[in-house]
């Protein structure tokens, strides 16, 4: 059942953006290596987007897409990161896993791939350090509206040099979700449906952009309320998960365990509507 409905237009202007004055935090050096490398990676991005009909393009899965511009921008990334961190482990889309180090970088050199090549304007680089398995720095990247989108563990998030929280929604009437439409595994396909029927009858809307990696970080800066997604790969998420957390959210596995980093099925929000978000998906869980 439905608590009392909270408008958005009752909250202050500059809650909604969720951004707060700038911050003096000095941020860590793995992030500001990130930064580096998601800027060099936005650099690869832009110079392509005007030729986007010359790029060359493969199918790697199921509407599962690759271009050069991916690879190139995933080699700049691991070029800056490797300079730094010679012995760190690497987990990125393209390349695949190597190394063996407590330290990984787990990398998406271009979340949003499809959008990307159709000129859609919604796409960015993710990167994240873990640390034996824990999340410690997190960078998003949208190198289109030059918007960095910064975390570390402890120190909160930033959107370049402004600091973010989530949202106060605490139900789902009126609240915005955003999701992602499983594309690649059918299996989920029924089950998310449903999921998605009881979300659209009961918010304000629901938002399907295409960039997991944006989803997290505009949950993190209070564009969106909460975020869900089923079959995600380590590699979109990673960092937009810590982005959310470092905000004050909750990320969590659709049933509201700890298993999303293993399983890509995830739930996104602050804690009272997560709490609602689960409860709404619970029904259509196998």
């Amino acid at each position: 059942m439905l608590l009392a409905y909270q408008s958005h237009t009752s909250r202050p202007a500059p809650f909604r953006s969720a951004v707060f004055p700038v911050s003096s935090r000095a941020m860590n050096p793995t992030t500001n290596i990130a930064v580096r490398a998601a800027r060099q990676a936005g650099n690869v991005i832009m110079r392509s987007f005007s030729r986007l009909d010359s790029l060359t393009v493969s199918e790697k899965d199921v509407n599962d897409f690759v271009s050069e511009i991916d690879r190139n921008a995933e080699n700049a990334i691991l070029d800056t990161i490797h300079k730094a961190y010679p012995g760190h482990a690497i987990l990125a889309e393209e390349s695949g896993a190597h190394g063996k180090d407590d330290f990984q970088w787990i990398i998406d050199p271009l979340d949003g791939t499809t959008n990307y090549l159709h000129g859609f304007p919604q796409f960015a680089i993710s990167i994240a350090l873990t640390h034996r398995g824990r999340l410690e720095s997190a960078v998003v990247y949208d190198p289109l509206r030059d918007e960095m989108f910064t975390a570390d563990r402890g120190g909160g998030a930033l959107l370049n040099d402004r600091r973010l929280r989530v949202t106060d929604q605490k139900v789902l009437k009126g609240a915005l979700l955003g999701t992602g439409i499983p594309y690649r595994d059918q299996r989920y396909m029924d089950a998310y449906l449903g999921m998605l029927k009881d979300f659209t009858q009961e918010t304000a809307g629901i938002r399907r952009p295409g960039s997991a990696a944006l989803d997290f970080a505009y949950v993190a800066a209070g564009r969106l309320d909460g975020f869900w997604e089923l079959g995600l790969s380590v590699w979109d998420f990673a960092a937009g998960a810590l982005l959310v957390e470092e905000a004050g959210g909750v990320v969590s596995d659709i049933a509201g365990g700890s298993r999303h980093l293993e399983t890509g099925n995830v739930i996104a929000a602050n804690i009272r509507l997560h709490g609602k978000m689960v409860d709404t998906i619970r029904p259509h869980l196998p």
